[in-house]
């Protein structure tokens, strides 16, 4: 009776209903006019169950999101291309885009009769105020009989993504790091090997591919070794975001967790503008090592992108696995909540004698309430800046109603650190 009640709609009910009871009272009271009339409405409501189901609903559904990659209140056209992948013609039906909220209203639209093998495209906008991933799909699709009667829904698989980057928002410039600052590729062997004078070699990284391994200069220095082409000297940064659940607070868009992310995406962008060689590392619980590294700006904000709050010890794995960059000296940049002692003594040891550290720490306390528990307590932003303070390093600690710039002024000393 259930699955029969979902095919009905409000109209088709009372029909039903209507005609049970004609039925019966004609019955009842020797009414053949009633009866006949309860017939009637009976046999229109078989009929709609068989008109919504003559027709199969095999509707083959294909989305392409331009551009895929969005940043905040930019917007996307989604092109929904639906085909006909039945025998026959496909009925007219009313279909819903399943899509996340953040993405804005359900899109509503008619598809029309499809030829078999026909297709139809559908375009619609979508735009974000928040960074994410969000998905989109599937398809609901409805059947209506020509009485009303009778409704048929399905869900059409197939979905997408548009992925909503971070702001990057501009830093002032800096005066305070210009010296002691490493070197990527900073191991000084050149190759003399097959004519490749133009090249160096470095240290080898996971994924690097195996065809670079320079074995001469690995079996001189008794690592793996791997070429790498000769470009001008770039100068080495690496920026730790921390996604610890316990350091952070508030929800949405106004947690301290979206402001480290919007954060970290301006700092990446600004020294990659500056001349930096970029790695951006984030804990990232779906990686066998639980971290994730990225070398590039534009990979660097996918990752961003998709940052979550993670376990209260996922931040140890990620200043394990920046001290290995960090080892030959460079810029090192930590965007995060307070920290213990022994995470805060990991951090202070990343910067190496003669380079520069800068540490941007928030106060829970002012996003949202009291910070978050989910394991032991960490220390207050104040006294994590400064204990960095007395290990050489350029601390700030920041609330709410701190910008990026005047946040990034405040840590590296610049001319200008605009307004708060």
């Amino acid at each position: 009776m259930l699955p029969l009640r979902r095919s009905l709609t409000t109209r088709g009910a009372s029909f039903v209903g209507a005609a049970v009871v004609l039925l019966a009272c004609g019955i009842l009271l020797g009414q053949p006019d009633l009866t006949r009339i309860g017939v009637l409405l009976s046999a229109m409501t078989a009929m709609g169950l068989v008109l919504v189901r003559r027709h199969g609903l095999r509707l083959e559904v294909v989305r392409t999101a331009v551009p895929s990659r969005i940043t905040i209140d930019e917007r996307a056209v989604v092109t929904v291309r639906v085909r006909n992948g039945e025998s026959t013609a496909s009925p007219v039906v009313m279909a819903e885009e399943s899509i996340d909220y953040a993405l804005g209203d359900r899109p509503r639209f008619v598809l029309r009769s499809l030829r078999p093998g026909e297709t139809q495209e559908v375009q619609y906008t979508v735009r974000s105020h928040s960074r994410g991933v969000h998905r989109i799909g599937p398809l609901g699709v409805r059947v209506r009989d020509p009485f009303g009667l009778t409704l048929r829904t399905s869900a059409l698989s197939g979905d997408a993504e548009v992925v909503v980057l971070p702001r990057v928002l501009p830093l002032p410039g800096a005066r305070s790091l210009g010296s002691g600052i490493g070197s990527e590729g900073s191991v000084p062997h050149m190759v003399a090997l097959h004519g490749e004078d133009d090249q160096t070699v470095r240290e080898y990284r996971d994924g690097d591919d195996l065809r670079r391994i320079h074995w001469p200069a690995s079996a001189r220095t008794g690592e793996l070794m791997v070429r790498q082409e000769d470009r001008p000297a770039k100068r080495r940064a690496v920026v730790i975001l921390d996604s610890r659940s316990t350091a952070h607070a508030g929800t949405g868009r106004a947690s301290s967790l979206e402001w480290c992310v919007t954060m970290a995406a301006s700092v990446t962008a600004h020294v990659v503008g500056a001349g930096y060689a970029v790695h951006l590392l984030t804990a990232d619980a779906r990686s066998d090592t639980g971290v994730r590294h990225d070398d590039s700006h534009e990979e660097g904000l996918e990752t961003l992108a998709r940052v979550t709050l993670q376990s209260p010890e996922s931040l140890r794995a990620v200043l394990h696995a920046a001290s290995v960059l960090t080892s030959q000296g460079g810029l090192v940049v930590f965007i995060g909540g307070p920290l213990d002692d022994v995470d805060g003594r990991a951090l202070a040891a990343l910067r190496q004698p003669g380079s520069s550290g800068a540490a941007i720490i928030t106060d829970p306390a002012s996003f949202g309430g009291h910070q978050r528990r989910g394991g032991a307590d960490v220390a207050s932003a104040s006294a994590s800046v400064a204990a960095l303070h007395s290990n050489g390093w350029l601390a700030t600690a920041v609330d709410a109603q701190t910008t990026a710039s005047l946040a990034w002024g405040a840590v590296v000393g610049a001319q200008s650190v605009g307004a708060r």
